[in-house]
């Protein structure tokens, strides 16, 4: 049973039902031969190549150094052995985890096709307009399932990795992207939940002056973020009803609206073969949808059609005339937030507070 819309209903048989290894296999490579083979490929292999006999090296020195010892003959096969018995042990590990790797690529790709969905294991710098989309380096999306039909929904897993001088940090997260009616201005819902007493999880930061203060208690739940000049457009987009669905279904989520397409973000664990998390997922984004639909209704104001008045007419003329109408879409002003400092100041301010409990005593003194 496939599902014409996420959360109605999905068949979820291909997640649980014995696989043969052998088509586990050939799905591999397949995959494997359908995929392009890059210059990092290669630079892997000829480091690989060079590694082992040097490796090998420091291994037989190691082992002449405990021959000349008066207990060497007892030594040697002992530490020979441990080590033997070390690589295998690691060797079964990781086969193990590979097999498993390549059966969860191989379940999902099932449960993709099974419930009109796309599946590709790997993208390479995917072109999403969201904020996880655009940092760092090496940016990976990996298990991404897409719905065929329209309008489209992608669950999926992305990583990149920040570089500061020689150190490198990757960042995982898992995203899903809602497509919707019409581009909206750029509006942040920081989740209050994940967030520490450092500030946001979230990779960027936005100016406190476009912070906006929901009605009723849902600034316990998010922090929401607008363009300046747009905050009666996100008090219209997240009215009560509709923040009330964000507070029951996706408070654990961060939210974005950017252009056309509403993301929730959270950690790793989105493509998964737990068939109780895609119903969950599925519910969340079925009760989502079923609410903002009405986002494509909206116009910004600040939007003329130019064909309404012609160029020619004297802007006197036009009053009393029917107003021209808005088309869809959003003015500069409204499509990207202003990034903040970020953490900055906080961890300067907890250092800063530090300092002064450190030194203060010793001037005292």
């Amino acid at each position: 049973m496939s599902s014409l819309r996420p959360g109605l209903a999905f068949d979820p048989t291909p997640l649980t039902e014995p696989v043969d290894a052998r088509r586990v296999h050939e799905h591999h490579q397949a995959h494997k031969a359908s995929r392009p083979r890059t210059a990092g490929d290669v630079i892997v292999w000829v480091v690989m190549a060079l590694l082992v006999p040097f490796g090998l090296i420091p291994v037989v020195m190691l082992f002449t150094d405990l021959a000349r010892l008066p207990a060497g003959p007892v030594i040697v096969p002992v530490v020979f052995g441990g080590m033997i018995a070390a690589t295998v042990l690691i060797i079964s590990r990781v086969r193990r985890q590979v097999r498993r790797d390549r059966e969860i690529r191989y379940r999902l790709d099932r449960f993709a096709a099974a419930n009109s969905m796309t599946y590709q294991s790997r993208v390479a710098n995917p072109s999403l307009p969201g904020m996880i989309f655009s940092i760092g380096g090496d940016r990976i999306t990996t298990d991404a399932l897409r719905t065929v039909t329209s309008p489209h929904v992608e669950y999926g897993h992305h990583q990149y990795v920040v570089r500061r001088g020689k150190r490198s940090t990757t960042f995982r997260w898992g995203y899903i992207a809602i497509e919707l009616g019409t581009a909206l201005p750029h509006i942040v819902l920081d989740a209050v939940a994940n967030n520490s007493i450092l500030g946001t999880n979230l990779p960027t930061s936005f100016g406190a002056q476009q912070r906006l203060s929901l009605e009723g208690d849902f600034d316990r739940y998010f922090e929401l973020y607008c363009p300046e000049g747009y905050e009666r457009d996100a008090l219209y987009l997240f009215s009560p009803d509709i923040m009330a669905r964000f507070a029951d279904t996706a408070a654990l989520f961060d939210v974005e609206i950017v252009d056309n397409t509403l993301f929730l973000y959270t950690g790793p664990g989105i493509s998964t073969v737990n068939p109780e998390m895609w119903a969950w997922l599925f519910g969340t984004v079925s009760a989502l949808q079923s609410k903002v639909d009405q986002w494509t209704r909206w116009r910004d104001e600040r939007l003329l059609e130019p064909s309404a008045v012609p160029a020619d007419t004297p802007v006197a003329t036009s009053v009393g005339t029917p107003p021209p109408s808005r088309p869809p879409g959003v003015a500069m002003k409204g499509r990207r937030l202003r990034r903040g400092r970020g953490n900055v100041w906080i961890i300067f301010g907890f250092l800063t507070l530090v300092a002064l409990g450190w030194f203060l005593p010793l001037l005292a003194v």
